[in-house]
């Protein structure tokens, strides 16, 4: 099974490269054409993913999400989400490496197999970072009116935390 997954890139791209050459494609210009608007949008969407990388990591420094964090666990009995888990799913709306990052601090002071660790876990699977695709996809694409996007975004977002909550609590 490894092997056969190992062939997959390389099977999939001596594909792409023969059925391009069976239908007549200049294969090696049109790769070279698509690396070049793939080079555009990249430095088009770099101020963006920079602002966003810089935004989180301020939050996460100055302590303002553990203060935000702490807030509403005011509102949430621990037995139901856990303080630390709170800044995840907070930064994982804007960064999933940041999301990840705290995720591995608590996997080391709580363990996996903690309530906060499966349930960190399972947040991360279930959410998305929404400002961040919003932002990148958005701005790529010259988007400037999102109707309801972000509504529906942040919906889905609460949603998945819920099912997330329920499914760590009873697994």
């Amino acid at each position: 099974m490894v092997w056969f997954s190992n062939m997959m890139i390389p099977a999939v791209i001596c594909l792409v490269a023969a059925g391009g050459l069976l239908a007549g494609r200049p294969v090696f210009e049109d790769f070279i054409r698509g690396a070049r608007e793939g080079l555009k949008t990249v430095a088009g969407i770099l101020p963006t993913l920079v602002g966003l990388m810089i935004g989180t990591g301020v939050l996460r420094a100055s302590g303002f999400l553990d203060l935000l964090a702490a807030g509403l666990s005011r509102f949430i009995p621990s037995s139901i989400l856990p303080a630390q888990v709170l800044p995840v799913i907070l930064v994982k709306l804007f960064s999933s490496s940041a999301a990840t990052g705290l995720a591995l601090d608590i996997f080391k002071e709580f363990g996996p197999d903690s309530l906060s660790g499966k349930m960190v876990s399972i947040v991360l699977s279930c959410t998305e970072t929404v400002f961040y695709t919003m932002s990148v996809y958005f701005m790529s694409v010259k988007i400037k009116k999102t109707r309801y996007t972000l509504a529906g975004a942040l919906f889905s977002a609460a949603v998945g935390v819920c099912a997330s909550v329920i499914l760590a609590l009873y697994i």
